[in-house]
């Protein structure tokens, strides 16, 4: 089990505030940080993150950093996503995670093989896992983008971030996602979307997705990933500790 700082800091520049009061309230100990702005991967922003973790007694095991995305030249991406690399390895964890641009923009699906491509081998060669995450409305939204992504990047260390309330929210048969890519899955966001083709988070049981469903189905095909609890309620701030605490109790029971 696992829970994201976005679940408490939203998308605003917080430097984690917000997760570092809440998270001590909290039973998790392991956290993925969504670092998505420039103070959070200066060599001060990684040991802010590191000593306070240390504080507080929590694990970091991923970075998600801002998305795939270049129209022309891909170099920013590149240099962009080999630091998230080091910065991830900086603070003790082998993942990093990344979305895509809006769908058909900034260079679309073929972009992002083009980065990959140059990536993957320095994430070989640091042991680094390289997640690559769905979104509703996304250059990585459907089976297809992902068939052709693994199709071109045949690496033990390029995989599926599966978001199950993405892919509703989207329209995408969740176990024919697992069929098809079970050993690629090599990570898990879990939340529940309000209805299939919405993407609009709500508290886990209110919405559609049947996280509970696709985490039997992929342990019985042995994953061995983090379940991260990603639900997004900002505006619902005074509930934080009872709903986040409510969701690491549904699923606890995973754990091994």
């Amino acid at each position: 089990m696992a829970i994201a700082t976005i679940t408490m800091d939203g998308f605003g520049d917080m430097n984690f505030e917000k997760a570092f009061h809440y998270l001590p309230q909290l039973p998790y100990k392991n956290v993925e940080f969504n670092c998505w702005y420039g103070r959070n991967l200066t060599p001060n922003g990684l040991r802010s993150i590191k000593e306070r973790c240390k504080q507080h007694k929590l694990r970091p095991i991923c970075i998600q950093g801002t998305s795939f995305g270049a129209d022309r030249n891909i170099i920013k991406d590149v240099t962009h996503k080999l630091w998230n690399m080091e910065a991830a390895k900086q603070l003790g964890c082998r993942r990093v995670k990344f979305t895509g641009g809006g769908r058909g923009k900034v260079g679309g699906l073929e972009a992002i093989i083009k980065v990959l491509k140059e990536i993957t081998p320095a994430a070989e060669e640091m042991d680094m896992l390289i997640l690559v995450e769905n979104h509703a409305n996304n250059n990585l939204e459907n089976i297809e983008d992902y068939d052709r992504i693994f199709q071109a990047i045949d690496s033990p260390n390029v995989g599926m971030c599966m978001d199950n309330a993405h892919f509703d929210g989207a329209n995408v048969d969740l176990m024919e996602v697992v069929e098809r890519f079970h050993s690629k899955i090599l990570h898990m966001d879990l939340k529940d979307t309000v209805e299939m083709g919405i993407h609009k988070v709500v508290n886990f049981g209110e919405g559609v997705t049947k996280n509970d469903a696709v985490i039997q189905k992929m342990l019985e095909h042995g994953y061995e990933g983090y379940l991260v609890i990603e639900m997004v309620r900002t505006d619902h701030e005074a509930d934080f500790v009872k709903d986040l605490t409510r969701a690491y109790n549904l699923f606890e029971k995973y754990e091994r």
